[in-house]
């Protein structure tokens, strides 16, 4: 027996109906899908910035790609977007979805620095945190170098990526790590049990990204793990969500992260915190980074910048 699902926008509906869905993932479809990425050129080409590459070196010594974009007029104390991908950790690279932080670039003026993290099942655990924290930690050290204003970075990220902003932070909150200003979780995959209701709804059946791909993803994360999980990889088993930076988190009614997603901001509010949240109706995993003129999409990203805006107003 189905379980009864929440209807996807009809625009949005009609745009997927030709987009080839499947339920399940595997070791040989994903070395498919890690073949096929979209160049940065696609996102960067026709803009005025500037770009810079540079290596960061990871805690255990591995080099991790970083880029580095500016506006071709920057200015100093200019905000920072550091950008984690999304791709259930399993695949994508620093340039997916690099669209939604160059926005905040052309809006803000903002340096964006997005990085490769190490990919699952290749490392596993807390390794993919970690790298994004050495990330973080590279940036605000060279803050002056790149025109960043330290009190006014942002971490953002989708899916895997918001997931991975939202252990980065916690991380750098336990640590007494560099200030964050604010995180952005989009969609964000933050629980590794997949025990809620949005879990069990989008099973069977093909979709975006289903219980099962999830399923799959997370066992490549946590292979071989012997000891507790960490709530740096999995922040919904986080039972201290206070001190944590200023958030906005949102995810669409038909998607597998609804229900955690809807949780980690309630619980924020229980902890003292501040977040907002917008669970957008009809949209399924990663809508609007999928089909962004659909109008559903256009009015979750018009809400998430305009809440970004706010948030860098009352910084400067």
């Amino acid at each position: 027996m189905s379980i009864p699902r929440p209807p996807l926008d009809p625009e949005l509906s009609t745009k997927l109906a030709d987009f080839p869905l499947g339920v399940d993932l595997n070791p040989e479809l994903l070395a498919q899908m890690r073949e096929y990425a979209v160049p940065a050129e696609t996102y960067l080409n026709g803009r005025a910035l500037e770009r810079r590459e540079i290596a960061v070196t990871a805690a255990d010594g591995a080099s991790l790609p970083v880029t580095v974009l500016r506006p071709s007029a920057p200015t100093q104390n200019a905000p920072c977007i550091y950008w984690l991908h999304g791709g259930g950790m399993v695949m994508g690279d620093r340039f997916a979805n690099l669209d939604i932080p160059l926005d905040w670039l052309d809006q803000h003026g903002a340096v964006v620095v997005t990085i490769d993290y190490r990919l699952a099942p290749e490392v596993s655990g807390t390794t993919l945190v970690e790298d994004c924290y050495q990330g973080l930690l590279w940036l605000a050290a060279h803050a002056g170098d790149l025109g960043i204003d330290p009190d006014r970075i942002v971490v953002a990220g989708a899916s895997a990526g918001g997931g991975l902003v939202a252990g980065t932070v916690l991380m750098a909150r336990d640590r007494n790590g560099p200030p964050i200003a604010a995180q952005i979780l989009i969609c964000p995959m933050l629980d590794h049990r997949n025990a809620t209701p949005s879990s069990q709804q989008y099973a069977g059946e093909p979709g975006v990204w289903t219980r099962e791909k999830n399923l799959f993803a997370w066992q490549a994360v946590l292979a071989g793990q012997r000891d507790e999980i960490s709530s740096y990889i999995s922040p919904a088993l986080e039972t201290n969500l206070a001190d944590l930076p200023t958030t906005y988190i949102d995810a669409g009614t038909a998607e597998v992260f609804r229900d955690e997603d809807v949780a980690y901001a309630s619980r924020i509010w229980a902890a003292g915190g501040q977040a907002e949240l917008h669970i957008w109706a009809g949209g399924f995993h990663g809508f609007d980074a999928m089909f962004p003129d659909a109008g559903v999409s256009m009015a979750a990203r018009a809400a998430r910048s305009a809440w970004l805006s706010r948030i860098l107003k009352t910084l400067a």
